[in-house]
């Protein structure tokens, strides 16, 4: 098996599956004979451990990601929204992953109740998704909005192989 439980409950990991993780996360479309070459094992032993990896949720996901700029959306945008409670968060969610426009979630300390990050074609359709939309689900008391000028980094975090 490769993947233990550490006693507080965390998956951990061999070095032979964090190695996988490595060469896979910095090219997804890499063919299991070229990992098993650099690991030193089976193409078969990669698809295994590959294959436990999802199963386990260690890997989330793959396919390929889209630049929203060349399909039209040239605004990427951060809204904290603050709620009247804590606990309408779920019912919140519910109503934002209907917005086809938001990526992403997160329910956060300090200033906001969560953060969402959203993608617009222009400034009015993003004036129309914040007032339009996000602002009329029951239980958002306020939004501030931050957009985004250029994503300067984004990477996969480390994998120590």
């Amino acid at each position: 098996m490769s993947t233990k439980k550490q006693a507080n409950g965390t998956d951990r990991i061999s070095s032979l599956d964090r190695r996988i993780l490595s060469i896979i996360s910095r090219n997804a479309r890499i063919p299991f004979r070229d990992v098993a070459e650099q690991c030193g094992v089976s193409r078969a032993a990669i698809h295994q451990r590959v294959q436990r990896m999802f199963d386990d949720g260690v890997i989330t996901g793959s396919g390929y990601h889209v630049d929203p700029k060349s399909i039209g959306y040239s605004t990427c945008t951060y809204v904290g929204l603050t709620l009247e409670k804590g606990s309408m968060y779920r019912q919140v969610v519910s109503e934002l992953d209907r917005i086809p426009e938001v990526v992403e979630s997160h329910f956060t300390t300090g200033r906001y109740t969560m953060m969402i990050k959203l993608y617009a074609r222009d400034n009015s359709h993003l004036m129309e998704l914040i007032n339009g939309q996000i602002q009329e689900i029951k239980g958002v008391a306020a939004t501030e909005t931050l957009i985004s000028l250029d994503e300067s980094i984004k990477k996969e975090i480390p994998i120590d192989d």
